[in-house]
């Protein structure tokens, strides 16, 4: 069942956001060559608790973690453990709180050290599909909307969305509906009302767009072992267009978008690079038939 939330409603998931917002721009100043992902996970846990809220990934359906962490070809759902970071690594934090029994959801890739060229190019492309997902939400508007916008902009730069993973609704459960693919024909699906919040989250590969899970049962990887980047926020539907939930305070409000992620977006750095490595590539993550199984992620 889909829901639109109340405006009390909508007030209690700004806190939560807000809460996720503050941990995951602490997180990303501590990430750095040589930090583990338990240790990213730990400081992650202290920092949603020290708010007053709980991690809303620990214990879900058995997971072992507070965030989800996921290094280069790793696209969602990393367990957090004893890996080391090294230099030129992308991890993927994805990180989610539930206060007052409210969620929000969040997932940034964060550089580790300096990074090629190419995989600059793709984290500068991701960030821009997901402002584009962003700002195809308005009333009125289908949730296949936001997927054409990530789709057709991921494609025309030669990268692969991601079709087994989807982004979802959010409220009082972390995956709530509707499905929200990366994917799709604009006009079609679920019509887009006020009071509904979405986590919209691009997941963008410089290869194929299939992907295998490893056997943790968890750690979702590309198949063919090629980079990937993750952005994600949760994203309330206003009577004029839409607010992004997942914001520190002395950002939010409606219709809105951060300059850091709207101007890093704006030109990806690396394209020549970038072009070269896909020179080789075979094309098949332009192909758009649709997995008969996807899965909503945190």
């Amino acid at each position: 069942m889909i829901t639109c939330k109340s405006s009390r409603e909508l007030d209690r998931m700004r806190t939560s956001g807000r809460i996720t917002a503050r941990a995951l721009e602490k997180l990303a100043l501590a990430v750095r060559p040589g930090v583990t992902t338990k240790a990213i996970n730990d400081y992650a846990d202290e920092l949603i608790r020290a708010e007053g809220a709980e991690p809303a990934f620990l214990g879900y359906h058995g997971f072992a973690g507070s965030v989800c962490t996921s290094v280069n070809e790793q696209i969602v759902h990393g367990i957090p453990g004893p890996r080391t970071l090294r230099e030129g690594d992308l991890l993927k934090i994805d990180i989610g709180s539930c206060a007052d029994g409210w969620y929000s959801d969040m997932a940034a890739t964060l550089p580790v050290g300096q990074i090629t060229p190419a995989a600059q190019a793709l984290l500068d492309t991701t960030r821009a599909a997901l402002v584009l997902g962003i700002e195809a939400v308005q009333p009125d508007a289908h949730v296949s909307d936001i997927g054409y916008a990530v789709q057709t902009f991921v494609e025309s730069r030669g990268y692969a969305v991601v079709r087994a993973l989807v982004g979802h609704g959010i409220g009082t459960a972390l995956h709530e509906e509707p499905p929200v693919p990366n994917f799709g024909r604009r006009g079609t699906g679920v019509v887009l009302k006020p009071g509904m919040v979405v986590a919209i989250e691009p997941m963008v590969n410089i290869g194929t767009f299939r992907v295998k899970t490893l056997d943790d049962k968890w750690t979702v990887v590309t198949a063919d072992g090629s980079l990937s980047a993750h952005y994600e926020h949760t994203v309330a539907v206003t009577p004029d267009g839409f607010e992004i939930l997942t914001l520190t305070d002395a950002q939010a409000r409606p219709n809105y978008i951060p300059d850091a992620l709207r101007h890093a977006a704006a030109t990806p750095r690396g394209a020549g690079a970038d072009e070269s490595a896909h020179q080789t590539m075979r094309g098949e993550h332009v192909a758009r038939q649709t997995p008969g199984r996807i899965q909503a992620i945190g």
